[in-house]
């Protein structure tokens, strides 16, 4: 009987390491995140790329004019002692599209923790993929709270609106990743 509760405990811990090192393997080939400081030192960049982002769904959706986001939330961590790491700071971007059937062109936006950037127009379905799967070196945090020599990490987490079935494909209603570094 102990052998028996042995085995089946074995099992279990077994299964649940291999469902955990799929979702990890597959958030990871999912969403890449390069965290770099600065020439200056000043602020942290940060780079993003969702591959496989504009699924069939998610180029329906834009090509029925309805507006589409992709929201990214990026959040600055030290390991903590203890069970939960410290978020030291924390940013959300938000890349929209909105395509007009008559004109056919595609409006994009972006926001920044709410800020509006510059919007613009385009004919181009590439660049339509580009700016909403894609960002890089965005100044979105700055270094002088961070010590030296110590790790970080970057973890981004995107979703999707509108989220009706799987729109971001195998990841359903978003994905997420992270990357270590250490500050110099």
């Amino acid at each position: 009987m102990m052998f028996k509760n042995a085995h089946r405990a074995f099992g279990c811990t077994l299964a649940l390491t291999l469902a955990a090192a799929t979702l990890s393997a597959q958030a990871a080939k999912g969403l890449r995140v390069v965290p770099v400081v600065s020439d200056n030192r000043e602020y942290l960049l940060v780079s993003v790329e969702l591959r496989e982002g504009l699924t069939p769904d998610v180029r329906a959706a834009i090509d029925s004019g309805l507006k589409t986001i992709f929201t990214y939330t990026v959040d600055l961590r030290v390991d903590a002692t203890g069970w939960l790491d410290r978020t030291v700071a924390t940013a959300v971007i938000t890349n929209s599209v909105e395509y007009d059937n008559l004109r056919r062109i595609h409006t994009l936006e972006r926001r920044i923790d709410g800020r509006n950037e510059k919007p613009k127009t385009t004919e181009n379905v590439n660049e339509v993929r580009e700016w909403m799967t894609s960002m890089k070196n965005l100044p979105l945090f700055r270094t002088r709270v961070l010590v030296p020599n110590r790790e970080y990490y970057v973890r981004v987490s995107a979703t999707a609106r509108p989220s009706y079935g799987s729109i971001l494909g195998p990841f359903g209603s978003g994905t997420s990743a992270q990357t270590k570094f250490i500050f110099p």
